[in-house]
């Protein structure tokens, strides 16, 4: 803090101070003109209710002074007067430290032992599911959500099935979390509206969705610009995050209108790395959760 914002809270405390002791001092000995039934005059429900004049009690006065005396003395110990650092040189910063000083002291046996196992296995203990699940709520829910369903409006998928853009092993989970992934959909304006349409009910053929056949046969050579990332069979590709087209479930929604937006337009994925915000033990941790999702059965029978 500069002197003169050091000088402004010291000023402003001293007023406060000031003004509030000159109201305590002055109170129980001011003069309020009264009736002679000890009343001021005040009355309420055509005059069933007046306003008696009755002296502070001696509890409250003797309670207010300590109070006086208890900001005086916190003033005295703890920063909060200017620049003044307090007798006991106590600061939040310091505070803060010693917390994450003994979180850590508890943590760090825990986490060793979360070292022996790989993700598969560590996904089946319940002390790393409960560290996962925080760490998971605080860094990926806000695009994944809490329960981990994904946001088909972010592109962001659903980590509770069992589908995986870029494969879904405990090593897998950890590159993409520690990495980052970035995947980019180019868009096949280029190829014609009507094609565009053919294409995207053939897409729709390949999942056994409602779809119209005689545009889908149409559209089926045209899979060929596709097949390059999505392979011949639609399964896609782990390798580069092509996604499988013959399940149902679309990353970026699965309506006529959805995929002809995709193939028309094109999509732009990005999954942030986290290695620089979070420890490679924390990562492994929040794999385990991540894979603990998608495998509740196998994780809950190790």
């Amino acid at each position: 803090m500069s002197s003169g914002w050091s000088l402004w809270v010291m000023f402003l405390v001293v007023l406060n101070m000031s003004i509030t002791l000159f109201l305590f001092l002055w109170g129980p000995r001011a003069k309020i003109p009264t009736l002679p039934d000890g009343t001021s005059g005040h009355v309420w429900a055509h005059g069933v209710l007046r306003e008696g004049v009755r002296k502070l009690p001696r509890w409250w006065l003797l309670f207010s002074a300590s109070m006086f005396a208890a900001a005086f003395v916190y003033l005295f110990l703890f920063p909060g007067f200017g620049n003044h650092k307090g007798a006991l040189g106590w600061t939040s910063h310091g505070e803060l430290a010693k917390a994450v000083a003994a979180n850590q002291e508890k943590l760090d046996p825990l986490v060793a032992r979360f070292r022996l196992y790989p993700v598969e296995q560590l996904a089946g203990d319940p002390q790393a599911l409960q560290m996962g699940k925080v760490l998971f709520q605080d860094n990926c829910a806000a695009c994944h959500q809490r329960s981990g369903k994904g946001n088909m409006v972010l592109g962001a998928p659903d980590l509770t099935d069992n589908d995986w853009l870029y494969g879904g092993s405990g090593k897998d989970i950890v590159t993409s979390i520690h990495d980052g992934r970035a995947g980019v959909m180019p868009p096949w304006a280029s190829l014609g509206e009507d094609n565009v349409d053919n294409l995207v009910q053939y897409v729709l053929s390949l999942s056994g969705s409602p779809h119209d056949r005689a545009k889908a046969v149409a559209g089926k050579p045209l899979f060929a610009t596709c097949a390059a990332c999505h392979g011949t069979d639609g399964k896609g590709s782990h390798a580069i995050g092509a996604p499988n087209l013959t399940d149902h479930i679309w990353l970026h929604g699965g309506t006529v209108a959805d995929i002809h937006k995709t193939v028309h337009d094109g999509r732009q994925g990005h999954m942030p790395a986290w290695s620089p915000r979070l420890t490679d033990d924390q990562i492994r941790i929040v794999a385990a959760y991540v894979y603990h999702l998608s495998h509740p059965a196998d994780a809950s029978s190790q």
